[in-house]
């Protein structure tokens, strides 16, 4: 039986990319899920327990994974989750994995800068303000084709969050902002 779930926590590992025996791409990372609770005596947060999955993304969500995910950034996984036994060297454990649906940076902690790729394959380019008319596009969503409500977007050019390096998208650590 699997169960779909949502966690939100941290990518604990560079993701790692390889292929299924069938040749399928998969993208593999640990994602760690730590509780916290405020402690009335500190009047502070603590850790309480940290909740381990491996997660694993096959095909074009691999892809784009492992080219936005980096070790430590903040993100959403909603996939497929499977408890399994495992015994290695005469150890044993139990795991838990994902084999996720999606994947997102969580917003709360961060900016990321978001460049949909075609269906080709390859990597549509960034659009800004200054560059392109939402109105002329009937292949990205109503809202941002203005159909929806207006929502002020001026910031990110002066920020350079959607303008920049070599690929089209501002350096990540420079512009504090993760690429999705």
């Amino acid at each position: 039986m699997h169960d779909t779930v949502t966690i939100v926590g941290n990518v604990a590992t560079d993701p790692t990319q390889g292929r299924t025996t069938g040749g399928v791409p998969v993208t593999n990372f640990r994602l760690a899920s730590t509780h916290r609770r405020f402690d009335d005596a500190t009047q502070t947060w603590v850790d309480v327990t940290t909740n381990w999955y491996s997660v694993a993304a096959f095909r074009q969500l691999g892809e784009h994974a492992k080219a936005s995910l980096r070790s430590g950034d903040s993100v959403i996984v909603t996939g497929r989750m499977k408890i399994r036994a495992w015994e290695n060297n005469g150890k044993q454990g139990t795991s838990v994995d994902i084999d996720a649906d999606a994947i997102g940076h969580d917003l709360r902690w961060g900016t990321t800068a978001y460049r949909r790729s075609s269906r080709s394959g390859v990597d549509a380019p960034p659009r800004t303000a200054a560059t392109s008319d939402p109105h002329d596009d009937p292949e990205q969503p109503a809202h941002s084709r203005g159909d929806g409500p207006d929502i002020d977007t001026s910031w990110a050019a002066k920020d350079g969050a959607l303008l920049g390096a070599e690929d089209g998208l501002a350096d990540s650590a420079a512009a504090g902002a993760s690429t999705l």
